[in-house]
């Protein structure tokens, strides 16, 4: 869409492993254009660079408030995978660029799980839990935040997609080795995508993404379910208890909760979906799932709608979800 009149307009970025995502528009008219690019911002031994961030960034954006016709800039939301743990250079940087390089005067930049919450749920209480790779919960009763697991394949992200791939091919390779808990259905399929068994240790452990290589098993692991596999079952079942204890962990109490899932892990759909709902409902008896309205970019549209507007709603963090705002506004 083009054509917005001259006016105060928002500027609305996800950024991630796939990536930055970038919005334009206005409150009043809503997004008016959007581009992406496919390279990821660079996180070194500082953090996310700020620098990198901004050369990818400035392009996209001249871009679209050519598209979007004549709109002035006066507020940014950035949402950015691994803010909260590698985001201090970012957090640093990054308000005096944007005002530098487009005149912005109000920014929030906000863990990529808060634009996850925003976008699933909106300015609500209740609880989001975030699968893809990894796996993270997030949950707000609109004083404060509380997050549970993202702590990264190694040490957490229990549930999530690396974690139900690592533990199918775990349970391949225990069929393979004639050890008990093994499946031979998971078995087959670990050999049909990666090749003989005994040569999984070479295929993965050298992988610079082998995060991303073990999630990428985890819907064969819910075919296999799907298929009645007990060994493939369980391990969904253990993926749902793992994220209805972290939904627990963070989600408000009282009646009344809702509780969303977001990220292309649920894809995968009833095989993991059915155990899930029935973990939740032991877990938190007073929340209901309902459906995630939209992604974590459309969370940073609405929040960066909100803030060309006025004064966020949301709580602010000094990790999750900072603000800076400039005199004049």
């Amino acid at each position: 869409m083009t054509g917005a009149s001259e006016g105060s307009g928002f500027l609305a970025v996800d950024s991630g492993g796939s990536g930055l995502r970038v919005v334009v528009g206005t409150a009043e008219q809503g997004p008016l254009a959007r581009r992406a690019s496919d390279e990821p911002v660079r996180t070194g031994d500082r953090g996310i660079d700020p620098e990198h961030f901004m050369a990818r960034l400035v392009p996209l954006v001249r871009a679209l408030t050519a598209e979007a016709g004549p709109v002035r800039l006066t507020a940014a939301v950035v949402g950015a995978a691994g803010l909260a743990s590698l985001g201090a250079g970012l957090r640093a940087a990054l308000p005096d660029a944007l005002a530098r390089e487009f005149g912005v005067r109000r920014v929030a930049l906000a863990a990529d799980a808060v634009t996850a919450y925003m976008g699933a749920l909106g300015p609500r209480p209740g609880a989001v839990i975030a699968g893809g790779t990894g796996l993270i919960a997030i949950g707000t009763d609109l004083a404060g935040w509380r997050r549970a697991d993202g702590w990264g394949h190694l040490l957490g992200d229990c549930g999530g997609g690396a974690w139900i791939g690592r533990a199918g091919l775990e349970a391949a390779l225990r069929a393979h080795d004639g050890r008990d808990g093994g499946s031979a259905r998971l078995l087959a399929c670990a050999e049909d995508v990666f090749g003989p068994a005994a040569g999984l240790p070479g295929a993965l452990y050298p992988r610079p993404d082998r995060p991303a290589v073990l999630a990428s098993f985890a819907p064969r692991v819910a075919v296999c379910a799907e298929e009645e596999d007990p060994v493939a079952a369980g391990i969904l079942r253990a993926a749902a208890r793992h994220m209805a204890d972290s939904a627990a962990a963070v989600c408000p109490s009282g009646g009344g909760s809702r509780v969303a899932v977001t990220g292309g892990l649920f894809k995968i759909g009833g095989p993991l979906l059915a155990p899930l709902d029935e973990e939740l409902a032991k877990r938190l008896p007073h929340a209901r799932r309902v459906p995630a309205e939209g992604d974590p970019l459309h969370g940073s549209v609405r929040m960066a709608a909100e803030l060309s507007a006025g004064p966020l709603t949301l709580p602010g963090d000094e990790t999750m979800l900072s603000m800076t705002i400039r005199s004049g506004d």
